[in-house]
């Protein structure tokens, strides 16, 4: 089933190739004309150069005055939703009147500002770059600087905006921020004064600490808070305690290395310092700088001198760290003490210390929010004294030599594609629609008859050709089914029609005729197309005397049938033109002569007028044996080839069969195989040897002898 239909796939794609190969004249004439139109237009079309400018453009992040901080962001990627409507932005009226401003758009093309700005937003186009955030800002104009210095206004005026924008963004901010600092700040007076309050009422201490920080601190005669502070200062003592120790552990020469690892040493960026200009001492020596050199003596020398400062700033922390242990051991001893004379003193309320401690709670968390703020707005208050840094260029618009449109490649080969489309299109339409014969199966299925030879194209007359003609073949074959398609031997008359002009018919005769004489058949060619008679031309014979002189006159047989140079083959012509021929050929003498004929030669081949257009073939159809058809190939309409059979057998006649004329055999491949063996078994020296007369009867004999010595 598979196998089935890759053949049938193949067979539908062998005739679309067909078609299109019938059709290539149709096929190359639309390709020419669409491609020359794709050419044309293409050459017409006014050149335009293109600028580009590539801008990386970040979002305007918002403050949020009551978090101390941003609202959030959409991070490093942009959507495609703010890209888009940078892209309108871009474009926006307000933009682009500022461009027109800037480089006097409207004195320069001497327009109003309304069509300077609907022309400037039909030539500014904005994309984002495959794979990134960046924007280009395109101009297309034909003239290359007027396109660079539009583009570089058009990008200069977004920037513009975007600035403008972030400056007025940063000055809202800046005055919430105030305001809100203005409202935390007296929140704060109203907490300090709740918790100053609680603490009176519960008989504790509200403090501040003395490192200047806003926090609360406080000697509550309260077992808990003396477990903490005792706690704490305990957690104190043992971190100084464990860097007194690796001080302590170590010699000398890696005193400056441990203490630059402790916190709170306060020497940390000297030893970066220290570090940096080792490392660099390195690298000179690296370079080539021998140790004598006066640079190296020079690094060596600060080298040592970071080293000493470090040295003596370590030894002071050392000491710093003892003392301040010293300390923390009195006040643990002290804390001690306290919260021993605690326990003896017992529990104050609990709920007052809980009030309190909430108050002092709320007080805390207000001040690290103010503290935040402050931050905040410091941060921002230094923004607004810097450049803003929301749109950075990438790529400033620059002139281009090289027009970008109209692209000539894509404008030619998008016309070779439409035109070939386009072409193939009405070769499969005017396929659809011819109705002409194109094959065997069209003859056979309309017509219910054979068809008797295939005639290629270009086929001229054979007895004038030199040598033997491979073309003779197909007559050979015509000559044989015609043999073998009659159904009586003694049908040897027969008429050779056509449904109009110009198919063939008279050279289809003439070049069966000399096939058959040559096979050995004695025949005679009667030109009975009294209409436009041309057999005679063929063998360059005068019509002056011929058929209708025979049958108005008295004249004999032998008076009008001549001898042609080839052997075997006899003519008469079409004698003087008639003004009634339907009215001659329908007549009794017409009649004798074709017996009188039929019974002095084995064939007789009879030329006719078309039989659609006048009704002299219709009367020789009807007197004659046989008829055969000839069609020019996708020349008459399948409608009109049955009414040729109907004309014929409506008058009583036989139709032997039909000959499919002018067939291009070369590129029409469901004809190749049916003549393509003729040319290889056509002979290529010596002579043709006659072929033997089919067998006649005595009395046929007696005639044909007497004939042939009538006619010499």
């Amino acid at each position: 089933m598979q196998n089935t239909n890759q053949s049938e796939a193949a067979q539908q794609a062998i005739d679309y190739w067909q078609i299109l190969k019938n059709r290539y004249g149709v096929l190359l004439l639309t390709f020419l004309l669409v491609f020359l139109t794709a050419a044309v237009i293409t050459y017409v079309m006014p050149k335009k150069y293109e600028s580009i400018a590539l801008v990386e453009v970040k979002q305007i992040v918002d403050i949020d005055p009551t978090m101390g901080g941003v609202k959030g962001g959409m991070g490093a990627q942009m959507s495609r939703q703010f890209i888009n409507t940078q892209f309108e932005i871009i474009v926006a009226p307000e933009t682009l009147g500022l461009a027109i401003d800037k480089i006097q758009l409207e004195a320069r093309w001497g327009e109003d500002r309304k069509s300077v700005l609907a022309q400037l937003k039909g030539i500014v186009r904005t994309s984002q770059r495959r794979g990134t955030d960046l924007i280009e800002i395109s101009v297309r104009h034909g003239k290359k600087a007027e396109a660079q210095a539009i583009a570089k206004a058009v990008y200069e005026a977004y920037r513009d905006r975007r600035n403008n924008l972030e400056m007025s963004v940063r000055g809202d901010q800046l005055k919430a921020l105030k305001i809100e600092l203005t409202n935390q700040n007296d929140r704060i007076t109203l907490l300090r004064k709740r918790v100053e309050d609680l603490a009176e009422k519960h008989g504790l201490i509200f403090v501040e600490d003395e490192r200047g920080g806003k926090t609360i601190g406080s000697t509550l005669p309260l077992k808990e808070k003396a477990d903490n502070d005792l706690y704490e200062a305990n957690r104190k003592r043992d971190e100084i305690a464990v860097q007194i120790n690796k001080l302590l552990a170590v010699d000398q020469a890696d005193l400056i290395a441990v203490a630059a690892e402790l916190p709170d040493v306060g020497f940390k960026e000297d030893f970066v310092k220290y570090e940096d200009a080792k490392r660099d001492l390195e690298r000179m020596l690296a370079s080539g700088l021998g140790r004598k050199h006066p640079d190296i003596f020079m690094h060596q020398d600060r080298i040592s001198s970071l080293e000493d400062s470090l040295t003596r700033k370590a030894k002071y922390a050392k000491k710093a760290l003892k003392h301040n242990l010293d300390i923390l051991d009195k006040k643990v001893q002290g804390l001690k003490g306290v919260v021993e004379a605690y326990q003896s003193q017992g529990t104050v309320k609990s709920r007052g210390y809980s009030e309190y401690n909430m108050a002092r709670h709320e007080y805390d968390k207000a001040l690290e929010l103010k503290e935040g703020l402050e931050r905040t707005y410091n941060s921002e208050k230094t923004k607004t004294r810097l450049n803003p840094t929301n749109i950075i260029v990438h790529e400033v618009p620059q002139i281009n030599d090289n027009p970008v449109s109209p692209n000539v490649p894509m404008n030619l080969a998008l016309g070779a594609v439409v035109g070939l489309v386009f072409g193939a299109g009405i070769a499969f339409f005017l396929e659809h629609m011819d109705t002409s014969v194109k094959s065997l199966e069209d003859v056979e299925r309309f017509l219910n008859v054979s068809v008797l030879a295939v005639i290629p194209r270009d086929v001229g007359v054979l007895h004038k050709q030199s040598g033997l003609s491979p073309d003779a073949e197909a007559y050979r074959i015509l000559r044989t089914n015609i043999e073998f398609n009659r159904k009586d031997p003694e049908d040897n008359a027969i008429t050779v029609v056509s449904g109009g002009a110009g198919e063939g018919k008279s050279t289809t005769l003439v070049n069966l005729a000399y096939v058959c004489a040559q096979g050995g058949y004695t025949t005679l060619m009667i030109d009975a197309d009294l209409r436009r008679p041309r057999l005679h031309t063929f063998f360059d014979i005068s019509n002056s005397v011929g058929l209708t002189n025979y049958l108005t006159t008295d004249l004999l047989l032998e008076d009008v049938i001549l001898q042609t140079p080839v052997d075997n083959l006899y003519f008469m012509p079409s004698g003087i033109l008639p003004t009634d021929a339907a009215g001659i050929l329908n007549s009794r003498r017409m009649s004798e002569l074709i017996q009188d004929v039929k019974q002095r030669f084995d064939l007789v081949l009879i030329d006719s007028p078309p039989i659609l257009g006048v009704s002299d073939a219709s009367v020789l159809a009807s007197e004659v044996d046989l008829t055969m058809i000839v069609v020019q190939h996708r020349k008459l309409p399948r409608n009109m080839l049955v009414r040729v059979k109907q004309a014929v057998e409506n008058v009583g006649g036989q139709v032997v069969g039909v000959v499919l004329n002018n067939v291009d055999v070369r590129s029409d491949n469901q004809y190749q195989y049916y003549t393509s063996y003729y040319t290889y078994y056509a002979p290529t020296t010596g002579e043709e040897l006659p072929k033997e007369s089919p067998k006649k009867s005595s009395a046929q004999v007696a005639v044909s002898q007497e004939a042939d010595e009538d006619l010499y």
